[in-house]
């Protein structure tokens, strides 16, 4: 690979290049976790820790039911439906141990949507919480699946803490609606054999993902991820991570492993021999912040809104943040007076990284403790990005563009799809997002391609809008959209949930007035109680737009 601007920035240590081919498999990252770290933490939840010798017995165990008891066969699509449990990196592992293609899936899903992404996928079976049931009663019938596996959510959990979480769930809290699904497995009987598994045999260049994208810009895609493409970004992430946090650091991951934010963020903090602790439930602020206030961590990872979220609750200056070391950014934009605030709190700016589910997904991230706020940082080794115009020739430095992204991290295409019109020529992936790069080498993202609002000829990216108005102290979230205009094709609508109720639309516009100029500054202003979010916290203008 050439020699790049942005390796200048790359600290001591960090390498321009990995080697891709490196690891015939995930499984061969897996093993040499479990060999390397065995008798420490891998994972904890609600109090529960399972260490990598655990996570290692357990996993085999799930594989070799699959293998002896299930009619699934390698190549097979099993999908997963589960909130942040213990269960997840069981079945993950097992899953892949069994040669099996995984299907992350949202566990709110509507019956609707979860017949949609069972069908496309052709998923054979399925391992789901037991609270979500209920949906997969209804369109089971409409699908091909044949092996259901349904867990608890305290299964794992040991003692009486799993009877009481397990009780608590269902008949206190009722969130177990009644199903009807005669031949399901109870989880806990997939791990009751001792029978060795048949490691599968796999292909750097198998497909052992299908990473759905979140379907608000119309029907979801699978992403699929092969070997190659995981070892590889895991590769390329840990490059960087193991010069930053000290062995057995510990990583807050409040962010659903189905989400390919998190689920990357696990793998990688398992190849470094860290300890993740999943938080099943982030959007219960005080108990997110009790579960910070339990132990020293030195990694958080979050999206946009739940760091705000915690940086504005009154119990938050009650954690000790002396331990932390980086909190990193995904999933949306993260703005630059959240990004303040937080290190007003924490010592440190908020580490945004950037990258797609269709890129395994990290592309490029700021250098903790070099961050540069605004930014999504730089490209990690053997990655290329080229700024675009509409018809695939790069653009100079400073001037706005599609993002265009090349490397071993990047995707073979969508399931089952016609491709054309995803990659130009020379297999640069189109992101979709509107990015500059600086002369140094820094990258920074404008807004996604689809969000972009015109306004006589401007062109008007809603990040931009959102970030200005969330620097109006009174102002707690923001979301802009466009809408049609008679006299200027479309007009900038602001959604705004207030932080402090005095606020009036006169007096937010007048503070729009003063910081955008005319075009970009929003014509209409609807307060709001809560915006529509997805489950990992990314504000969805799609949803504003179709209300």
């Amino acid at each position: 690979m050439a020699t790049q601007a942005w390796f200048a920035h790359y600290p001591p240590g960090m390498p321009t290049e990995i080697n891709p081919d490196h690891y015939q498999s995930l499984l061969q990252i897996f093993e040499e976790a479990f060999q390397a770290h065995g008798s420490k933490p891998a994972f904890e939840n609600m109090g529960k820790v399972l260490t990598f010798a655990e996570i290692d017995a357990l996993s085999a165990r799930f594989a070799s039911f699959i293998q002896q008891k299930t009619s699934l066969k390698p190549g097979d699509r099993l999908a997963i439906q589960m909130p942040n449990c213990l269960q997840y990196p069981i079945v993950f592992i097992g899953a892949l141990r069994a040669g099996l293609i995984v299907v992350n899936t949202n566990p709110l899903y509507t019956p609707r949507e979860m017949e949609y992404q069972f069908k496309d996928s052709g998923a054979k079976g399925i391992v789901i919480i037991a609270n979500f049931a209920a949906n997969l009663e209804k369109i089971i019938g409409q699908t091909k699946i044949e092996t259901v596996i349904v867990t608890e959510l305290g299964d794992l959990l040991g003692g009486l803490k799993k009877h009481l979480v397990n009780f608590v769930v269902k008949r206190v809290k009722k969130m177990v609606p009644s199903y009807h699904l005669p031949h399901a497995i109870p989880f806990a009987k997939t791990l009751t054999g001792n029978t060795p598994h048949q490691i599968a045999k796999s292909q750097k260049e198998d497909t052992i993902l299908l990473q759905y994208t979140g379907g608000t810009t119309g029907l979801s895609k699978g992403a699929c991820l092969t070997h190659r493409n995981l070892t590889s970004n895991l590769l390329q992430s840990s490059s960087l991570l193991r010069l930053v946090f000290p062995p057995q650091s510990v990583a807050i991951v409040p962010l659903p492993l189905y989400h390919i934010t998190a689920l990357h963020g696990a793998l990688v903090f398992m190849m470094l021999g860290y300890k993740s602790v999943l938080i099943t439930n982030p959007k219960d602020i005080p108990g997110f912040i009790k579960t910070l206030k339990s132990q020293p961590f030195h990694i958080l990872i979050g999206v946009n809104t739940l760091f705000n979220a915690l940086a504005n609750h009154s119990d938050i200056n009650q954690v000790d943040f002396s331990n932390l070391k980086a909190s990193i950014g995904g999933g949306m934009a993260i703005q630059e007076v959240v990004s303040e605030k937080w290190k007003a709190l924490t010592g440190h700016h908020i580490t945004q990284g950037y990258g797609l589910s269709e890129t395994s997904p990290m592309l490029t991230i700021n250098i903790p403790g070099k961050d540069r706020p605004g930014y999504i940082g730089v490209p990690f080794p053997n990655t290329e990005i080229m700024i675009a115009d509409d018809n695939g020739n790069p653009l100079p430095d400073g001037e706005p563009g599609e993002l265009c992204a090349r490397g071993p991290q990047i995707f073979k295409g969508y399931w089952e799809k016609d491709n054309q019109g995803v990659f130009y020529e020379g297999g640069w992936f189109k992101t979709g997002d509107i990015a500059v790069r600086e002369s140094d080498g820094y990258f920074k993202i404008v807004d996604r391609k689809k969000d972009m609002i015109l306004v006589s000829g401007f062109n008007v990216y809603p990040n931009e809008v959102e970030a200005i108005v969330a620097m109006h102290p009174k102002v707690l979230e923001a979301a802009a959209i466009g809408v049609p205009d008679e006299h200027s094709t479309e007009a900038v609508k602001l959604f705004v949930i207030k932080k402090d109720n005095s606020l009036t639309s006169e007096e937010l516009f007048a503070f729009c007035k003063e910081n955008m100029v005319n075009y970009k500054r929003p014509k209409y202003i609807e307060f709001r109680e809560e915006l529509p979010k997805s489950n990992v916290g990314k504000i969805l203008r799609r949803a504003l737009r179709d209300a």
